[in-house]
């Protein structure tokens, strides 16, 4: 049984974010004099975070967020479904609403199949601007404001990484609910 299977038989989704490509917004490397291109894209069935990374001009990440406006006091974590390119990325959420400032962040690994994954608040570290800043402290569920995706994996060229589910997750209890 993989890790990822037996989270989600413990675990019970209490806010589906929906796939409305609306709310998301690009920030690249772009920023600090970069290069790299990406944003979110809409097909039928998923969103995609697609585009190239580029290593230029001091340049390396491309990251795509939205905000977030429900209640997560009893959530406890993540869950997404993707399919990518094999890279590393980063899930990432915010507790406030600026542009800038401490994110916390999880990375995983995309393969060519539909995954389900399952990330527990306590697995996210905060940082920012690629630094760890532990006085942060934990996720705090009612406090999130953003989520997103980043790709900072020091590869250039073209990335992609299909959403089709992105959800917070809550604990189930001994009956099996919520």
């Amino acid at each position: 049984m993989s890790w990822s299977l037996a989270m989600s038989m413990a675990f019970m989704a209490i806010v589906d974010i929906g796939l409305d490509i609306e709310p998301w917004r690009s920030i690249n490397d772009g920023v600090m004099g970069g290069r790299s291109a990406g944003g979110m894209t809409q097909s039928v069935e998923s969103l995609k975070f697609e585009g190239r990374l580029s290593l230029e001009n001091n340049g390396g990440f491309s990251s795509v967020r939205r905000a977030v406006s429900r209640d997560l006091s009893r959530a406890t974590g993540i869950r997404i479904q993707v399919r990518g390119d094999g890279r590393q990325y980063q899930f990432r959420i915010r507790q406030d609403s600026g542009f800038d400032g401490v994110a916390w962040s999880a990375t995983f690994s995309s393969g060519e199949k539909w995954q389900q994954i399952d990330i527990g608040f306590d697995q996210f570290t905060p940082v920012f601007r690629g630094r760890s800043v532990p006085q942060a402290g934990p996720v705090i569920p009612s406090a999130i404001q953003q989520i997103g995706f980043l790709l900072a994996d020091k590869k250039a060229g073209h990335f992609e990484l299909e959403i089709r589910g992105i959800e917070f997750i809550g604990p189930k209890d001994a009956n099996g609910n919520e």
